[in-house]
């Protein structure tokens, strides 16, 4: 198989033969849409209206939301089980587990080992919040067969170096997220191996101290990726523009943190045990408050508000959702690009009026 078009990366215009991995690249003559790879995505909930986080959602109903996301430009994405009862959490891994699907790259697990205050806690339900347990963690990664990438814990926990320690040197990224944690804290998470910041920005108190704060000792450390909601509703443009300067676009990942209602009509869907709306204006909600709960974003839109509210190139924009969360997650055949090896993961679009419209996404099933 053959596709082409301009080569994001390198601004020439290429053709990228591939099977099960890519074959070849070598120059082409087509200039009138772009060829990149498919974007990946680390974050998310669920999607046209399907819940990831109920243990009880149909096999079918999961398989028709990959499609769904795979026509917003993703190839690979991590669904995402947030804070819940033990059970639950247990029971809704499992679930997605059994989906045979490429897409699935593995499983993000955002808590239960969250802030329990309000504000950092976000939308997670006060009554899981609980202590780090890696006895939890083994049986998480026992349902899925050890598929388990990523892990947002806060750090403020006693003994979460120690949790951290331990999920680390099984290669999975653990994230700072949903957290209150002091610069101490921080820095001993990161001593300890955590690597990345979940949705860095959200999730926080309405009013933070200037000096020291949570949000400044993550931009500032360099050890850490940080991945963004770039909806124009999670982050404004200004504090967007901040947080990709102090980290640099290498250490960025642009997510969706997509809650079932994305790529559905306005209305109440769920997450997990809780209500949530899609209203007229495209946010996610608790249902009866103004509390995000998770966002209604689309990849190939994201990568377009990189543009417009970053004022990112497109190849910046790209590498947001492309190499750099294959980094993050450590995804193997998808570190570098559209190079002779790399999975057969292969995206044509266009751009109009600043815009993505996609043409094709080209994946391998099993």
């Amino acid at each position: 198989m053959i596709c082409s078009g301009v080569d994001v990366e390198t601004g020439q215009p290429i053709e990228v033969e591939y099977e099960r991995t890519i074959r070849a690249v070598r120059p082409g003559s087509v200039t009138d849409r772009y060829i990149c790879p498919s974007f990946i995505d680390i974050q998310v909930n669920g999607f046209a209206g399907v819940d990831y986080n109920s243990p009880a959602t149909p096999a079918s109903e999961i398989l028709r939301s990959i499609e769904v996301i795979r026509s917003t430009g993703v190839a690979r994405f991590l669904p995402t089980v947030i804070t819940g009862g033990p059970d639950d959490m247990l029971g809704a891994l499992r679930n997605l587990a059994r989906i045979t699907s490429s897409a699935i790259e593995g499983f993000h697990v955002e808590g239960p080992h969250l802030s329990p205050e309000e504000g950092p806690r976000g939308a997670h339900p006060l009554r899981w919040i609980r202590v780090p347990d890696i006895a939890e963690y083994r049986r998480w990664q026992d349902a899925t067969d050890g598929r388990v990438r990523i892990v947002t814990v806060s750090p403020h926990w006693d003994n979460a170096t120690a949790y951290i320690e331990a999920l680390a040197s099984d290669g999975v990224t653990v994230s700072i997220g949903h957290t209150h944690a002091s610069p101490d804290q921080i820095a001993n998470a990161v001593a300890a191996g955590a690597t990345m910041s979940t949705h860095l920005g959200n999730a926080a108190h309405a009013m933070i101290r200037k000096q020291p704060n949570y949000i400044w000792e993550q931009l500032a450390e360099d050890r850490l990726t940080a991945s963004f909601i770039v909806d124009g509703i999670h982050i404004q443009r200004a504090f967007l523009k901040s947080c990709i300067r102090a980290k640099g676009v290498e250490r960025s990942v642009l997510v969706t943190d997509a809650s079932s209602p994305a790529g559905a009509k306005p209305g109440r869907y769920h997450l997990g045990e809780q209500a949530v709306d899609l209203t007229e204006d495209d946010h996610v909600v608790l249902a009866g408050t103004d509390r995000l709960a998770g966002s209604s974003l689309r990849m190939h839109h994201g990568v377009a508000n990189l543009m417009k509210l970053a004022q990112l190139s497109l190849r910046e924009a790209v590498r947001m959702a492309t190499v750099n969360p294959a980094r993050a997650a450590n995804i193997p055949g998808r570190k570098r690009g559209l190079v002779v090896g790399e999975r057969a993961d292969v995206l044509v679009f266009r751009v109009e009026n600043g815009e993505i419209q996609i043409e094709s996404n080209s994946f391998i099933e099993p």
